[in-house]
């Protein structure tokens, strides 16, 4: 139980804590390997004299500490930083207060969203030091080779390194030029919150908390930009349904299953205030496309509400603006709802011979339940089965197998 505890708790605190360290030291993998040595040492030290009153404050001094020892061992003939040496703390069982720099996450933002690098590597960069993924889990939410995500992250770090990009926020006439890269990876942050690739939970409100928090800050940081109210108006629709979307047993609650009682009223006012402000700027695009179809779903009182021709019309721009495969399966859901599950299923079907979405639970998942809704049981069970063949998360297993139960 104290393992379980202190993995949520470093899983929690680790992106800010990192963050912060990435900027004091200045380098990203000694941060990290500090980072790894502290938490290896609280599991020690925590499991003995039990949790300190604040384990961030914590575990930033011990990865300072452990950075300078580093440090020392690899160049022992260069003096170090006086900077480098404050706020170290003196009480190896009590470390030190460590000042808090709110700003660090949104600076490591800017920073791995510059120009200079790949938009796969900055996408890769992020989900590690602000989501706090390992190597593996990106890899599997990219569908690729760990070895080729290993070796993006390596790439994209010597860019930073040899390139000397500054850890700040760009100067205003410069913001324009990462936006695109900043609104993809705060939406990255939020989707990993919101559903999980790994672990035990399947939502992460930490992450949802944090990127709702940066998008705020860009939005600040750009007034009048339409896209990242748009984002942030997505975002917030999105969060409002938290708390309706798991069961007590852990497992995923539908859209159209969950207590609509229980969605948060003051966020989609919020959201949906923030999307008009958007949308009258005449500046349209994918996530004000997204966030008007969050709102259309936010407004229905009963599913039965749900305006779904006007969805599906709206997953037809997004297409349009932004094609790919996970959109063109939404799309297809959508024309299932609003046109029969024929007319979906049929879609799907071509999806899925095009082969983009091979080895993608949801593609099988959304069959089923098409194949359910029409009565064709036998099929209906055999796509759940290849369902959860596919499926990592034991939330959505647990439905996918409740599903599959329901038609069995």
């Amino acid at each position: 139980m104290l393992a379980r505890a202190i993995d949520q708790l470093v899983r929690r605190e680790g992106p800010r804590v990192l963050a912060g360290l990435i900027r004091w030291s200045g380098d990203f993998d000694l941060a990290e390997e500090a980072f790894q040595v502290a938490c290896a040492q609280a599991l020690e030290a925590w499991a003995v004299r039990g949790l300190p009153r604040r384990p961030g404050a914590w575990l930033t001094t011990v990865s300072r500490r452990r950075a300078v020892d580093l440090l020392r061992r690899r160049r022992p003939d260069v003096p170090l930083e006086p900077a480098l040496l404050d706020a170290l703390g003196t009480d190896e069982e009590e470390p030190g207060s460590v000042p808090e720099v709110e700003d660090d996450r949104l600076r490591l933002l800017f920073t791995v969203c510059h120009p200079a690098l790949a938009p796969g590597a900055q996408i890769a960069l992020a989900l590690r030091t602000l989501c706090g993924l390992t190597t593996a889990e990106i890899a599997r939410a990219h569908l690729e080779p760990e070895a080729t995500t290993a070796q993006r992250l390596v790439r994209a770090k010597r860019k930073i390194a040899e390139a000397r990009i500054p850890f700040e926020v760009p100067a205003a006439d410069r913001l324009a030029e990462r936006l695109d890269g900043v609104l993809s990876t705060i939406y990255l942050v939020f989707n990993e919150g919101f559903s999980a690739t790994e672990g035990e939970t399947w939502i992460r409100a930490d992450l949802c908390t944090e990127a709702i928090r940066l998008g705020r800050l860009v939005v600040e940081l750009l007034p009048g930009e339409a896209e990242a109210e748009g984002l942030l108006a997505l975002m917030l629709l999105h969060d409002a349904r938290r708390p309706s979307r798991t069961a007590a047993d852990g497992s995923l609650v539908p859209l159209e299953e969950q207590d609509r009682a229980a969605w948060d009223r003051a966020l989609i006012d919020e959201g949906t205030d923030v999307l008009d402000r958007a949308v009258a700027r005449g500046r349209p695009g994918p996530y004000q496309l997204q966030a008007a179809i969050a709102a259309l779903h936010a407004r229905a009182a009963r599913p039965e509400d749900t305006d779904w021709p006007q969805i599906a019309a709206l997953y037809g721009a997004l297409l349009r603006t932004t094609p790919g495969p996970i959109v063109e399966l939404n799309a297809a859901a959508a024309v299932a709802m609003a046109h029969g599950p024929e007319a979906g299923l049929e879609w799907m079907e071509r999806l899925e011979g095009s082969g983009a979405l091979a080895g993608y639970h949801l593609l099988p998942a959304a069959q089923a339940d098409l194949l359910r809704r029409l009565g064709r049981t036998e099929e209906a069970r055999a796509a759940y089965r290849r369902a959860l063949m596919l499926v990592r998360h034991p939330a959505e297993r647990r439905f996918l197998e409740r599903r599959l139960g329901e038609v069995g």
